[in-house]
């Protein structure tokens, strides 16, 4: 918004409208959502532009409109101030009503983004997925042992009474790490389905948001149409009341208001259930209001994006991607399990004291270090476990070529039907 002084001119009227000026309702940025949509800004510039200037008309024939009423009395104080103050709130309407517009497609994604149970269920399997990488990067847990000696054994030094041990065992080298591994890269493939479902999601929601714009428009038509009906109505009815028309007009304009009032019912019997798709994709009820933006265009110079960009960037492939990788990290696993771990120990044997001789170390507790090596002497299980790793593998590589090849059919498909249409909207 720029301040200064500025002239407004329609036609042969012009109205000084004093140090406001609004330049460009480009100049408003709202915050309140982050999300970008394609037809957006060239929506909201559009919109708030073609509101502006139907003010200034307005604006004008309203000054015109004075002028003619204190032709003769062009001193009068009150019609000034009259026309000082409809001039003032006029003009604050106009700086204002970018503000007061219709909820935008942007706020309703991110609206969407926030309270959609599905899209929430997605983000929660992917911190579920998180909390895996502590549970395979740990060491196993230690163990512990308690033995008592119901018939003391006896030694040279006394009896044995009781023996504790602890003992920790360390996987084969590397084996954590592999672990750890496969577990971020499953984690970071359930982030990817995540954003998957977000953009399905955004998809979703501006697929419902634009049949409920042609219902209202398709309405505010029939109720033009409606009127206007109603005034041939008159008219008809006139024509013949006077001998200047026939009882077939007068039919022929009932028949055409029963359709178009039968259009509007049925239109806004169909706006019920767009409504209730809309507010559950947003997970609010059925019956809330949707505010619904009056004027929007089509930008026909937006190119699509290319197909390799395509390939990039979607998140379902990035997903195979990491899957891929992760079920790599699994085989390294199933790898080392098959291999040696080893155990370290320490072994405390509590021992009573002999009364019947006097010899060194007479009742002396016994402290003993040990180490233990598990042998996977049974190869059937780890073999196959590196089996379903590799098979794994070569099924995510099928899944994604799989994938790759219907997202260039549908994107074949979807660049002709924007094509078509920006051909009909260029003809029509």
């Amino acid at each position: 918004m720029n301040i200064g002084c500025r002239k407004f001119e329609v036609g042969s009227w012009k109205l000084d409208v004093g140090a406001w000026e609004l330049k460009n309702s480009a100049d408003f940025h709202h915050p309140a959502s982050s999300f970008q949509h394609p037809a957006s800004n060239c929506n909201a510039l559009f919109f708030n532009q073609t509101r502006t200037l139907t003010m200034k008309k307005f604006l004008t024939f309203l000054n015109s409109a004075i002028r003619f009423f204190t032709k003769y009395n062009p001193e009068s104080h009150t019609f000034q101030h009259l026309t000082s103050s409809i001039q003032l709130l006029i003009l604050f309407n106009i700086f204002l009503m970018p503000l007061a517009t219709a909820q935008t497609l942007e706020s309703y994604l991110q609206f969407a983004a926030e309270h959609n149970p599905g899209l929430q269920a997605k983000y929660t399997a992917f911190e579920v997925a998180l909390q895996r990488i502590p549970q395979v990067s740990a060491l196993p847990d230690p163990t512990l042992s308690f033995g008592y000696f119901i018939q003391p054994v006896e030694t040279r030094v006394g009896a044995q009474q009781a023996r504790v041990e602890l003992k920790q065992m360390f996987p084969w080298f590397g084996t954590l790490a592999a672990q750890k591994d496969a577990a971020a890269k499953s984690a970071q493939a359930q982030y990817q389905a995540f954003l998957d479902a977000r953009n399905a999601l955004f998809f979703q929601v501006t697929k419902a948001y634009y049949p409920l714009y042609e219902v209202n428009e398709m309405l505010r038509l029939q109720n033009d149409n409606l009127h206007i009906l109603q005034s041939y109505k008159q008219l008809a009815t006139t024509a013949f009341s006077n001998a200047k028309g026939t009882l077939v007009d007068v039919i022929r304009v009932d028949i055409m208001l029963e359709d178009a009032q039968t259009s509007i019912a049925i239109l806004q019997d169909k706006k019920v259930p767009l409504r209730t798709t809309f507010n559950k994709l947003l997970n609010r009820p059925a019956a809330t209001p949707i505010e619904i933006t009056d004027y929007f265009t089509i930008d026909t110079t937006i190119k699509p994006v290319a197909e390799d960009s395509l390939l990039l960037n979607n998140p379902q492939l990035k997903a195979f991607d990491l899957k891929l990788q992760a079920a790599q990290a699994q085989e390294k696993v199933a790898f080392r399990k098959g291999l040696p771990s080893f155990g370290l120990g320490l072994s405390y044997v509590m021992i009573n004291e002999r009364p019947d001789v006097d010899i060194a170390a007479n009742g002396k507790d016994a402290l003993m270090p040990m180490v233990s090596m598990s042998i996977p002497l049974f190869r059937k299980k780890y073999n196959a476990a590196v089996k379903e790793a590799r098979l794994q593998q070569t099924g995510i590589t099928q899944q994604k070529t799989n994938m790759e090849n219907v997202l260039i059919t549908r994107f074949k498909s979807a660049l002709f039907e924007m094509d078509r249409a920006r051909q009909n909207y260029a003809l029509f």
